[in-house]
């Protein structure tokens, strides 16, 4: 090619090996904007390659959070990508489709009439448990100014094992968190001693479908009837709350008989994650109350905004509407049926890690996996004293597995477990990849001569 017949714009893709362009062949500020505009495929290509070092999200055994969804959800999740859920006015049908998937979601809680309850989406589960929070303090403060009680030391019992959103609720809406202890005796809230707890300032119960650290469910029935007996003695009628970020789809479809959602009288609102065991990439959460007057009136807005009047309730404002479109699609994909057979996988690969877990020597199991499809192990006392579960967790880390160890919560920080969390798409083989990379890094750390130096603790837990 002769000069005069060569591209003007010396950062023509046709010029220059993809790998050598100008802005690929330097060094771009990354702590201020560049002078200069760059190609567009130059741009996608360091953001793709930098993106490549987080790791393979399919291998992250730590996180509750859906890694894998089908082409026609990519698509579909794509077309939609510029919806705001909060146009109301503006996208009706996306509006119209949060919701029947809340509703869809009442009627699987067995809310007594689907139609007549509400609910929300929300950006997820933490967002959707502060609302269902705010609710219990609201009715609380309107039932005790009713009758001239003061309202300035409102309180909230959980367990000492909840997800930290529930500590920043506290925190952010002036609200006294009292834990219960979990033990070696009591692994999760279930009642025991719960009237030492609970008062007349107490706003409601936070009963945890799955908990985070384990995976094991909190018998809210047995919860509940604690409350029975606390009301028969106190006349205290106190509601709960269930954190069924990943229980509240996994108990329905594969734990039909268990009694944790509105069949349960106390229940007053639950919240989910569809980006969890709902199967929806992130962020997305659901919130339904049992009926409209759980939901105080004054905590809704009515917003008029792009041309059109709307109620709302939610911490955020602008969100995805995308996540939304995916969950019904998926609800219509999967139907019941679907949801079952994908969920009882799950379990079904949990169980299998569980027990072959349990056959090593080195280790005895927390839990098995048999609530929602978590379980966690610990170290066997005695075995070693030249490794532990974070020297683990890192061996682990080097063939590509995030597996998190960490200490368990107040009056068992001294306990530390290590937990997996089996998702859709973590099929058999790859469970039978990870086991066998999991004999080979005990084989080699028990295979060591002395002590390796601590590592630090608590590296790669997703609280």
């Amino acid at each position: 090619m002769t000069p005069e017949n060569q591209p003007s714009d010396p950062n023509s893709i046709e010029l220059n090996p993809i790998f050598a362009r100008p802005g690929e062949a330097t060094a771009l500020p990354k702590t201020r904007l560049p002078e200069e505009e760059s190609l567009p495929e130059t741009a996608y290509q360091i953001v793709h390659d930098e993106a490549m070092l987080d790791g393979n999200a399919r291998l992250n055994l730590a996180t509750f959070v859906g890694t894998w969804m089908d082409d026609h959800a990519q698509r579909l999740y794509l077309e939609a990508a510029d919806k705001n859920m909060i146009d109301k006015d503006e996208y009706p049908k996306t509006a119209e489709i949060e919701t029947r998937c809340w509703t869809m979601l009442a009627d699987l809680w067995h809310a007594p009439s689907p139609e007549g309850t509400i609910g929300t989406s929300t950006i997820g589960s933490s967002e959707a448990a502060m609302l269902g929070g705010l609710a219990l303090k609201r009715r609380w403060q309107q039932a005790r100014r009713a009758v001239g009680k003061p309202t300035d030391k409102p309180n909230l019992v959980m367990s000492s094992a909840v997800q930290v959103c529930w500590e920043k609720f506290c925190n952010y809406w002036d609200v006294e968190a009292r834990y219960v202890p979990i033990s070696e005796d009591h692994k999760v809230l279930d009642g025991y001693r719960l009237e030492d707890y609970v008062d007349e300032n107490t706003i409601g119960v936070v009963a945890i479908l799955g908990v985070t650290y384990t995976g094991m469910y909190e018998p809210v029935k047995q919860i509940a009837e604690a409350l029975d007996r606390i009301q028969e003695s106190t006349g205290l009628d106190i509601k709960i709350h269930v954190d069924g970020a990943s229980g509240a789809m996994i108990a329905p479809f594969i734990q039909p008989d268990l009694e944790w959602d509105f069949r349960v009288e106390r229940v007053a609102s639950i919240n989910t994650s569809g980006h969890k065991y709902g199967l929806v990439y992130p962020g997305l959460g659901w919130v339904v109350w049992r009926t409209e007057e759980d939901l105080p009136e004054d905590l809704i807005f009515k917003v008029s905004y792009l041309g059109g009047d709307m109620p709302t309730f939610a911490l955020n404002f602008s969100r995805p509407g995308a996540q939304v479109l995916l969950q019904y699609y998926l609800f219509l994909r999967l139907g019941f049926e679907g949801y079952r057979r994908v969920q009882q996988n799950s379990q079904d690969v949990a169980t299998y890690l569980s027990s072959e877990i349990a056959k090593m020597d080195a280790f005895e199991l927390w839990n098995d996996g048999t609530d929602i499809p978590v379980f966690a192990w610990r170290l066997k006392k005695g075995h070693t004293s030249n490794w532990n579960l974070y020297h683990l967790g890192e061996r682990l880390r080097t063939k590509g597995w995030l597996v998190p160890a960490y200490p368990m919560p107040d009056d068992l920080t001294d306990l530390t477990v290590q937990r997996i969390v089996v998702r859709n798409g973590f099929s058999h083989d790859l469970a039978e990849d990870f086991l066998e990379d999991l004999r080979a890094e005990v084989a080699y750390l028990d295979s060591l001569d002395g002590p390796l130096p601590s590592p630090s603790a608590g590296a790669g837990f997703h609280h």
